[in-house]
């Protein structure tokens, strides 16, 4: 049960839309997720009143096209497929929303089934 955040630069809705279609493709292509394991916070940015910042950390030349996506998901998976998941991230990003894949920046951030409630006040996972 991942959950996905998304924030991009001068990004209209429909953007957003294919750049979270790409994002849940992804995971559902290397991470076998459910298509209905569709939980997202979908952000634009327009420089006025929210910023995105970026640098050139590691030889990458980002520039205000960038993307990040920060997703949360329960600890366990190999680092291959993780990678498979990056790659294939920047893969459709590239494909519906025309995002280089130089501005696709990823982060995934781990925890256990005992940091997620669905619903109900429930810990459904222990």
């Amino acid at each position: 049960m991942p959950l996905v955040r998304i924030d991009a630069m001068h990004c209209d809705a429909q953007r957003l839309k294919v750049l979270g279609r790409a994002v849940h493709e992804a995971l559902g292509e290397t991470m076998g997720f459910p298509d209905d394991d569709h939980f997202q916070i979908l952000n634009a940015h327009d420089g006025q009143r929210g910023l995105l910042r970026h640098g050139t950390y590691l030889g990458v030349q980002r520039d205000d096209g960038i993307v990040y996506v920060a997703i949360t998901l329960r600890t366990g998976r190999p680092a291959t497929q993780k990678q498979a998941l990056y790659r294939r991230i920047a893969e459709l990003a590239e494909e519906y929303a025309d995002v280089e894949p130089r501005n696709m920046f990823v982060v995934l951030t781990e925890n256990t089934n005992a940091d997620w409630s669905l619903g109900n006040g429930e810990a459904q996972y222990l």
